[in-house]
């Protein structure tokens, strides 16, 4: 689709508890979208949705705290302007204020991996302020503290020694800036993504630039080192708006069959799977993903 110039995305800053925060707008008409991206990403990753998407509804596309050309403060208790804890509260408390502060209205919430985790909370924090929410290959957290009781021995201790040996701070550092290379994160993604032709230069750096900032390797560590909080399924068992589920049928790290045990809950309205696809849809296959929410909003916006 052909997008017109008037929808393409403008940068913005917006001072969230003494932090600037990064985001990105376009469209004036319409309801409002948030575009929330997964762990290690950007509101970049976002950059084959905004203006597509913006033909019809008002785009914001936010950098979380810790990520992209976001503040990324000390991980530790709050404290305005020094440090924040890095949990899922937090996010979602996040796009609560966004939407009250930037959006000043109630929006659509799509996230992708821990970005869906992410507008769950938002939805359950603020219910008048998410119209609906759509996941893209939400994570499920396997690593979660309660769920390892179900994995394979191995996996079960492994990832605690792991997490324990990258506590140690110049460890987990070199660690850190051993992975935010360029061969290293192409190799990720190609095993994250369900076509590795879709990987590309852009895409790379895209990533690799914010992991240079300070405090990128302290943020990394800190969320390596969550493995509590919210599970999805917690917080699809209270929210009370719309959910829709749309899944890369070649996802390596959340897989589809796992997902559709999501569906047990009554406000996942539909489960959508893409043949071909990895773990980010949005990036992967964008027509189809800008038509199934463009739809999905229209729908949510005739049955209320």
């Amino acid at each position: 689709m052909v997008t017109s110039l008037a929808n393409q995305p403008q940068a913005a800053t917006w001072q969230w508890q003494g932090f600037s925060i990064q985001y990105q707008y376009a469209g004036t008409t319409g309801p409002a979208v948030i575009l929330i991206h997964g762990f290690g990403a950007s509101s970049g990753h976002w950059r084959q949705n905004i203006a597509e998407l913006a033909e019809h509804h008002r785009v914001y596309a936010l950098d979380l705290i810790g990520f992209g050309q976001s503040s990324k403060p000390t991980p530790g208790p709050l404290a305005p302007g020094q440090s924040i804890t890095y949990e899922f509260e937090t996010w979602g408390q996040q796009i609560v204020d966004f939407c009250q502060e930037v959006v000043e209205d109630a929006a659509c919430l799509v996230g992708n991996s821990i970005g869906s985790i992410v507008a769950l909370q938002a939805a359950v924090l603020d219910p008048q302020l998410a119209t609906s929410v759509v996941m893209l290959d939400c994570s499920l957290r396997l690593l979660h503290d309660r769920k390892r009781a179900g994995l394979p021995w191995y996996r079960k201790f492994s990832a605690p020694l792991f997490q324990s040996v990258l506590s140690v701070k110049p460890i987990g550092h070199f660690f850190f800036h051993r992975l935010a290379r360029p061969q290293t994160v192409r190799q990720i993604l190609e095993q994250a993504y369900g076509q590795s032709d879709t990987v590309t230069d852009e895409l790379i750096d895209l990533l690799i630039q914010p992991a240079l900032d300070p405090g990128a390797a302290d943020v990394f560590l800190a969320f390596i080192n969550y493995s509590q909080g919210p599970l999805p399924e917690d917080l699809l068992a209270v929210v009370t708006c719309p959910v829709l589920c749309i899944w890369g049928a070649d996802d390596p790290w959340e897989p589809v069959e796992l997902a559709r045990e999501l569906t047990q809950f009554s406000m996942v309205k539909d489960f959508i799977v893409l043949d071909g696809v990895g773990h980010c849809p949005q990036d992967e296959a964008p027509e189809q993903v800008n038509k199934i929410v463009r739809d999905w909003i229209v729908q949510q916006s005739q049955s209320s």
